[in-house]
């Protein structure tokens, strides 16, 4: 199926607009801008929620609009709409031209092509019938009772998309992408006496539901739900107080990407709002320590073939051996910076202006054995499992809840604790880096990332780490 084909066919074909017509107003409304395009999206989605022993929610839709933008120096207009008719186009025109000042008179050239393919085209909606992703979710809530008697509730949710764009510039450049999305994530809530604890897991990427169907694969991911939901039962308070950190593999980067990713991002930095801003090609981090920006990963939840202004991504290094080398850029800030855009413009759907935005966020591996870090602690916590946490972009403050930890006591994993935070600055964190796992390890695909309203899909990893002199939040003294 070729992108431009079928979102020709969306756009052009079933909604009735006329190319060339198009092609002119686009012209006409970005004549004297610095830069702009007309976004066209359409949308599939479908969700299956399973609760309390049923099928609580089955939905699904189809939406599609635009998204016209033009842009002169730092200022955008930005004009959406649900109708796909040239009067609506021509009116959303007359709003965009109306930003024009501070506007160079040149318009940027459009992006360059790319002819890779990082996942099917197809939509994972006709994937599977819809008896079986019920079935689904009726089964992993009868294996998971079945595998023991404290499982006290048991929630699932799956879900999938097909999202069709088109983007369209100046004088008919055309770039489309075809993204199918899908999801499952499984909690448990175990009960043992009065207390109750939970576990969660689950996965997804950038195809269709065969995947998540597999009783390999989420039967993987209930047990794995299943098996934190029993250690928090055995969970004592966490210590508090100033000590190494060992965070485990894969989904532990999402302290990663919060705590130092959006600090790296364009706009911030250009607004000189980062604590990164102004540090490019100084040392951020400790030796050893490699961060990037991957877009173009096969099938993962952040890849893309192309961002959300038609501009192909690609791997970004933004951290090398500990030193600051570069930053992930849509075509605004890029242009205003005088670099080059990275392929990070996102946006979450075309009411929505593209703003320089993660795809999968790694810090790559190192040469240490993971039983090797464990062995070299003292007193410690491994913490393998995160929840939710804040941060401040400005000051790179974070704040991050564990939902698994164990203590560390002469270089043996002890019992586990709850109730474990881990605070610090990005900034100071990775100075405190001190081994380096061999064992990087991408998440199983179900991180969303929110910025200024907008929610995108995401994915994070790596390998496990040693941090020094780091503050845990407890419940014990």
């Amino acid at each position: 199926m070729s992108a431009l084909f079928e979102t020709d066919r969306l756009f052009f074909g079933a909604a009735g607009l006329d190319p060339a017509e198009v092609v002119r107003i686009v012209d006409d409304a970005l004549v004297g801008a610095d830069d702009g395009e007309l976004f066209l999206e359409h949308v599939r989605d479908e969700s299956f929620v399973w609760d309390d022993g049923r099928l609580k929610k089955a939905s699904g839709g189809t939406t599609q609009g635009f998204g016209f933008r033009a842009v002169a120096g730092a200022s955008v207009g930005y004009a959406h709409g649900v109708a796909l008719d040239a009067r609506a186009l021509r009116r959303a025109a007359e709003t965009v031209r109306a930003v024009r000042g501070g506007a160079s008179g040149t318009l940027a050239l459009p992006p360059g092509g790319t002819n890779t393919a990082l996942y099917e085209p197809d939509s994972p909606l006709e994937s599977a019938p819809f008896a079986a992703k019920t079935q689904l979710l009726q089964d992993i809530d009868a294996y998971l009772r079945a595998r023991d008697p404290r499982a006290h509730q048991v929630s699932a949710r799956l879900g999938g998309s097909w999202q069709a764009v088109q983007i369209l510039r100046p004088g008919g450049a055309r770039v489309a992408d075809l993204r199918p999305l899908t999801s499952l994530h499984i909690t448990v809530v175990a009960r043992q006496g009065d207390r109750l604890e939970s576990g969660s897991a689950g996965g997804g990427g950038r195809g269709g539901y065969e995947r998540l169907l597999d009783p390999a694969t989420w039967k993987a991911w209930a047990d794995e739900a299943l098996r934190q939901a029993l250690v928090n039962l055995e969970a004592v308070p966490a210590p508090a107080g100033a000590m190494t950190v060992v965070l485990g593999p894969g989904w532990p980067a999402v302290l990663l990407h919060e705590a130092v990713g959006h600090g790296l991002e364009g706009d911030f930095n250009r607004k000189k709002t980062s604590v990164f801003s102004g540090l490019r090609g100084q040392r951020v981090a400790a030796p050893g320590v490699t961060v990037v920006d991957d877009g173009t990963l096969p099938n993962r939840r952040g890849s893309l073939t192309v961002d959300d202004e038609g501009t192909p991504t690609r791997r970004t290094v933004l951290i090398e051996d500990g030193i600051l080398v570069g930053l992930m850029q849509d075509r605004l800030n890029a242009r205003l910076m005088g670099e080059a855009a990275t392929g990070n413009g996102r946006r979450e759907s075309f009411a929505a202006p593209p703003l320089p935005r993660m795809t999968n966020t790694l810090m790559l591996g190192g040469a240490h054995d993971p039983a090797e870090i464990i062995a070299s602690v003292q007193r410690g916590l491994y913490a393998p499992q995160f929840g939710g946490g804040q941060v401040d972009i400005t000051s790179g403050q974070f704040v991050f809840s564990a939902t698994e930890a164990y203590e560390i006591q002469n270089g043996k994993m002890g019992r586990p604790v709850k109730g474990a935070s881990l605070i610090g600055t990005g900034f100071e964190t990775l100075k405190r880096v001190t081994m380096i796992g061999n064992d990087l390890a991408l998440d199983d695909g179900i991180g969303t990332c929110g910025k200024d309203g907008q929610s995108v899909p995401v994915g994070v990893g790596q390998p496990t780490l040693r941090i020094d002199d780091m503050v845990v939040g407890g419940t014990e003294g």
